[in-house]
């Protein structure tokens, strides 16, 4: 096992920034996603650790060894690195049995007959596959040919085990079964693990932290349970989970305990505390989960938050529960209960705090 440590690094296509100085470090043992849409350059920084891509700049290290130094002119070939890869489609060998295909990179490498069946049984044993190893892929379901993978990534113990969309060619039955898999193998091994992967679900059930990345930027580094509750911006609150925005002009400038009164589109108020303080007049945004926003009843009084009239959009029963679509002062958002309704006008309480505000003048900044 070993750090790593990326220091601005760029990746230019012509005038195409495909990574824009990106800078993560990763300790040694930690579970870090690169999360993030399809062409943000999640899996152009995994590509540049691995050797698969020359960077334009910056440096690349793991542990004392140096990978990647755009100065001093230094790019080590994939075979002189070592790092462990698995790819979305998994790439075995459809003529080789799982013993062969795992077995494969030890040979290469020169390993004796002894030591080869001795790793090739103690992977396929951590990836609980040991009774397939006469097998072909072809007879293999998707989550298995993806275990027989990261076998064969491990067998030759790379200091960094980097994994790049490896559960989403699976249905979603499947998916949620190898997460829950993937994520007991992580506890065991303790390997320091890269994770590529736009599924968000993924990212905060397997990280010890997230890296949100946009445009070939870096959004946001932090754990999961940060990067959901304090977004750094508008795009990671979007992206992370489930969110609600609604929008509003600032009537009430922040008093003693941070609190701003902002007025929607239809003139309905809204109390809401935040660290910061927006001005007088400011557009802000502000951002709350669907779990912190609940229906009143109409007797309920504003306490502890504010009380809006709600439109019902649409309504839909996903199981065990209902999602409400609502108009709120020309913003459209959802909630969750368990109650079915049939009214058409809801009342809707929004807690002082917690909410997430963003003005525009800091270029949806939290605040």
């Amino acid at each position: 096992m070993a750090e790593l440590l990326i220091e601005n690094l760029h990746k230019r296509y012509g005038p195409v920034k495909a990574i824009d100085d990106v800078n993560i470090h990763v300790a040694d043992g930690e579970f870090v996603t690169l999360l993030g849409p399809s062409g943000c350059g999640k899996s152009t920084t995994l590509g540049a650790i691995a050797g698969l891509d020359q960077p334009t700049s910056g440096r690349i290290r793991v542990g004392d060894k140096i990978y990647f130094d755009g100065e001093k002119g230094i790019f080590l070939p994939p075979e002189a690195r070592h790092c462990g890869l698995v790819f979305q489609s998994y790439a075995l060998w459809p003529h080789m049995t799982v013993y062969d295909n795992v077995v494969f990179p030890l040979k290469l490498r020169k390993v004796s007959k002894a030591d080869c069946r001795r790793r090739v049984e103690e992977s396929l044993a951590l990836v609980e596959m040991e009774h397939f190893q006469d097998r072909y892929p072809h007879q293999l379901s998707g989550g298995q040919q993806q275990r027989v993978a990261l076998a064969r990534t491990l067998v030759y113990q790379p200091e960094i085990l980097l994994l790049d969309e490896p559960l989403s060619n699976l249905d979603a039955k499947l998916r949620d079964r190898a997460r829950t898999w993937l994520a007991e193998l992580r506890t065991r091994l303790g390997l320091t693990t890269i994770y590529v992967t736009h599924d968000q679900v993924e990212a905060l059930a397997l990280s010890d932290r997230i890296v949100v990345m946009n445009g070939g930027r870096i959004s946001q580094i932090g754990s999961p349970q940060e990067i959901y509750t304090r977004p750094a911006d508008s795009f990671v609150a979007d992206f992370i989970g489930t969110t609600n925005f609604l929008n509003g002009d600032v009537v009430g400038a922040p008093d003693g305990d941070g609190q701003t009164l902002v007025s929607l589109a239809d003139g309905q108020r809204i109390l809401i505390k935040s660290d910061k303080r927006p001005s007088l007049g400011d557009k802000v945004t502000f951002a709350y989960r669907p779990e912190q926003m609940r229906l009143a009843a109409a007797n309920d009084q504003a306490v502890g938050g504010s009380i809006v009239d709600a439109d019902v959009v649409s309504h839909s029963y996903v199981g065990g529960r209902w999602q409400i679509g609502l108009s709120v002062g020309g913003n459209q958002i959802r909630i969750e209960t368990q109650d079915a309704t049939t009214d058409r006008q809801l009342r809707l309480w929004l807690p002082v705090t917690g909410g997430i505000l963003f003005t525009e003048r800091n270029h949806g900044k939290s605040h």
